[in-house]
């Protein structure tokens, strides 16, 4: 993959040109793993690597970057930062670079969250793990700018379905297995440079018990494509993917199933890849970003959250006491976890921390950047996938959105049916259904002002 010199051909004035940077940010040191409430993990090793990714494209002037990061989180506070710093280094403006995570479990605390206030096993955000997170998301930008050459690339998608999961909260609910990928390749050569993957599912084969360093199941689909593909390198950015995860796929919570997992779906974005057809080395480029206004909930009285709480904890020890399957109970689970996250916030009420956190985010921004005929979106946050769909459906247009990117929303973004149920997701979360419908609005007129 080309993080070292500039291949041969660098040049290719008013054309399209690609390169591919990364960096490794793996921590140093023992950390706490963050993803499950209230369990002590701190790492013991490390399974696989940690990276952060980028590509970077150009064509008549006009330059765009996308960057992973193997994280639960990013931040708008880290976004605006490396956006500066990367800028002052390459010239590329702030709107025209994405940064998402890819939403893994089994990585560094970078970003504090007010329902996790009182877990006691939850440490505050290590400064000097992000700080070095930072620069090297900074470091894979740069290189990939560095490194443009000229190429021609084409989209392609593969079906994912039953792959990698599928709807948690109900197994006939709404699902997305398209897989949007974007293959760049030498002009002259025809060698890989990068592949962009979009790809909306929750990397949670992985679970409390598991106290080593991991991107979970994105690691094998990601060596899986690079082996099929030498001298390419993987950008997965995570798509709609807030009520979307393994937890009825899985057989075991274990490595070999993660590596089964993500090895079948890289297998499958493989085979799209390597039938594609129709490369161009001319695709229109271009980037615009809006922010949204967005009024947070308010918590109910800290004796209304008890309640909950006490209720949501008998119905999970009776599905234990009486049998019931992995996913009833993992999802029963999930839910106390939320009323207790609740809890937490109905006493942040009392002390004016809520109202602090919700002048913090009373707006995010929507980013969408058009590559060729088709767009890519950038939302903070995890959204329930129907809205993707809705999104996708009204587009117009090839669509790929990418969630969890340029910040985050303390939570998810549940549709109306998922808040009126009250399950785990609609508990942990800043904002109200309608928010979901506001961010469709606003991409679907930011994409026509780009079409």
């Amino acid at each position: 993959m080309n993080t070292g010199e500039p291949r041969s051909g660098s040049g290719n004035p008013g054309g399209l040109r690609a390169g591919f940077g990364r960096s490794d940010i793996t921590p140093w040191k023992p950390c706490f793993l963050v993803g499950y409430p209230h369990v002590e993990r701190t790492s013991t090793g490390i399974h696989d690597p940690l990276f952060a990714s980028a590509v970077c494209l150009e064509n008549e002037g006009m330059l765009l970057l996308l960057i992973s990061l193997d994280l639960l989180f990013v931040t708008a506070e880290s976004t605006r930062e490396c956006r500066r710093r990367i800028g002052e280094a390459t010239g590329i403006p702030a709107h025209n670079i994405l940064i998402g995570a890819t939403h893994t479990h089994s990585g560094p605390h970078v970003a504090e969250i007010l329902a996790w206030k009182e877990d006691p096993v939850v440490p505050p955000v290590d400064g000097e793990y992000l700080a070095f997170s930072m620069a090297g998301t900074i470091e894979a930008a740069v290189t990939a700018w560095q490194h443009r050459e000229a190429a021609e690339a084409v989209w392609t998608t593969a079906d994912v379905h039953g792959l990698a999961g599928g709807n948690r909260i109900d197994a006939d609910g709404a699902e997305d297995p398209e897989a949007g990928l974007l293959l760049m390749r030498g002009l002259s050569d025809k060698s890989p440079i990068a592949v962009l993957s979009i790809y909306g599912m929750h990397p949670t084969v992985l679970h409390e018990d598991s106290t080593l360093i991991s991107s979970d199941f994105i690691a094998f689909a990601r060596r899986e494509i690079e082996t099929a593909l030498p001298g390419s390198g993987v950008v997965y950015l995570n798509g709609v993917c807030g009520d979307q995860s393994p937890r009825r796929t899985v057989k075991a919570q274990t490595f070999s199933e993660a590596e089964r997992l993500g090895a079948a779906l890289g297998r499958r974005m493989v085979e799209a890849l390597k039938t594609a057809s129709g490369f161009s080395p001319d695709l229109p480029l271009a980037a615009t970003s809006s922010m949204i206004a967005l009024n947070g909930k308010t918590f109910p009285p800290v004796e209304k959250a008890e309640t909950r709480l006490a209720a949501a904890r008998q119905r999970y020890e009776h599905l234990k006491a009486t049998g019931a399957g992995h996913s009833q109970i993992r999802t029963a689970e999930c839910t106390v976890f939320g009323a207790e996250e609740v809890l937490t916030l109905a006493k942040s009420e009392r002390t004016g921390e809520a109202e602090a956190v919700r002048q913090k985010y009373c707006e995010a921004e929507i980013q969408v950047l058009r590559v060729g005929n088709a767009m890519v979106a950038g939302w903070p946050g995890e959204f329930f996938v129907e809205y993707g769909l809705e999104t996708k459906r009204r587009s117009g247009c090839p669509l790929f959105i990418s969630t969890l990117s340029n910040g985050e929303l303390h939570g998810y973004v549940v549709t109306p049916e998922a808040e009126a149920s009250g399950g785990y997701e609609a508990q942990m979360s800043l904002f109200p259904a309608e928010a979901g419908s506001r961010f469709v609005e606003k991409t679907i007129k930011l994409i026509g002002e780009l079409a």
